[in-house]
């Protein structure tokens, strides 16, 4: 299998391709940036598994790094400063995203597609509006990686109960940014105070901020994100080429949940397959107080949708 890793000398990338570098599905490993992939690649081709890597460099190595790849990883961007929204970056990284996403469109029609890439709730969109130029969109391929927000509902419901943060499961639905991330406390079978809920519930929308205040200008969330995208990256590949069954994720996909509404893309729980999403599931019993969120989070991520379809509309 050939993963490629757009954006493998950044804070996110970095650490990605480390940890694809050690997963056992991959026999290539293809990095791209517009600096330093040479010099990363050399490094992580000495480590002693499989994987044969290589970094391209510059957009005119751009469609040697995505030719036929079968999963592509897209964390390329500018990460967060402190007091910047996720908005202030749309300009920058939506430009940046229709180009990478333009070469998958032509070289890597079949490509799996997971994106990293902030604001993912308009980034997604705006994959997909650039991939249908191509003809080569394909529901079921294109997603938006959302894992991070499981991974720290997991952590922080495990600080307040107690017990093994691996062991404890929130979903979380909606998109992947404030308002958007809706986490469905009530699925996890434990019971909690409104005082912890609401906490809970705002450390989850919010927690990446304490990393980009921790981080004091350095950037945002890059190791746990790479974490959190490399446990989708298993995922995927445990689905379509361990042939894995019943493997779910969370994911920000193309989704008939509240396509009624006009929200044409919407993470829940994902059942991955062979050629990637086989069911996307309902989002089950809420509460009053998860209601509320979700009504929110419509409003919001129909407004996100539409300024990534606009994007690539006025290109």
């Amino acid at each position: 299998v050939k993963v490629a890793v757009l954006g493998a000398a950044g804070g996110i990338g970095q650490p990605l391709s480390l940890l694809t570098k050690l997963n056992q599905h991959v026999s290539e490993l293809a990095l791209y940036d517009i600096v330093n992939t040479p010099g990363v690649a050399a490094d992580l081709s000495h480590i002693n598994t499989p994987a044969k890597t290589k970094g391209y460099k510059g957009p005119d190595e751009l469609v040697g790094a995505v030719k036929d790849a079968d999963l592509v990883l897209i964390p390329a961007g500018l990460p967060r400063k402190p007091g910047m929204t996720r908005d202030d970056l749309f300009n920058k990284n939506a430009d940046i995203v229709r180009t990478l996403a333009d070469a998958v469109g032509k070289h890597a029609p079949k490509a799996i597609l997971g994106v990293i890439s902030n604001p993912v709730n308009s980034t997604v969109p705006i994959v997909a509006e650039t991939l249908k130029k191509h003809g080569a969109y394909d529901p079921t391929k294109l997603f938006g990686v959302t894992t991070l927000d499981i991974v720290r509902a997991s952590t922080f419901v495990a600080e307040i109960k107690g017990g093994d943060p691996n062991t404890i499961a929130v979903p979380v639905i909606g998109g992947h940014s404030g308002p958007t991330i809706v986490p469905l406390l009530s699925q996890t079978g434990l019971s909690f105070t409104q005082d912890e809920l609401d906490k809970l519930t705002h450390r989850i929308q919010y927690g990446g901020d304490e990393v980009v205040k921790a981080k004091d200008g350095a950037g945002s969330a890059t190791l746990s994100m790479a974490f959190a995208a490399d446990r989708f990256a298993r995922s995927v590949l445990e689905a379509i080429v361990g042939g894995k069954k019943g493997v779910t994720e969370c994911a920000y996909v193309e989704s008939p949940i509240y396509a009624a509404e006009g929200i044409k893309y919407f993470s829940t729980k994902i059942e991955l397959g062979a050629h990637g999403v086989e069911k996307i599931h309902p989002i089950g019993p809420l509460t009053p107080y998860e209601e509320k969120l979700l009504e929110a989070c419509i409003v919001e991520l129909k407004k996100n949708i539409l300024k990534g379809e606009e994007f690539v509309a006025k290109a």
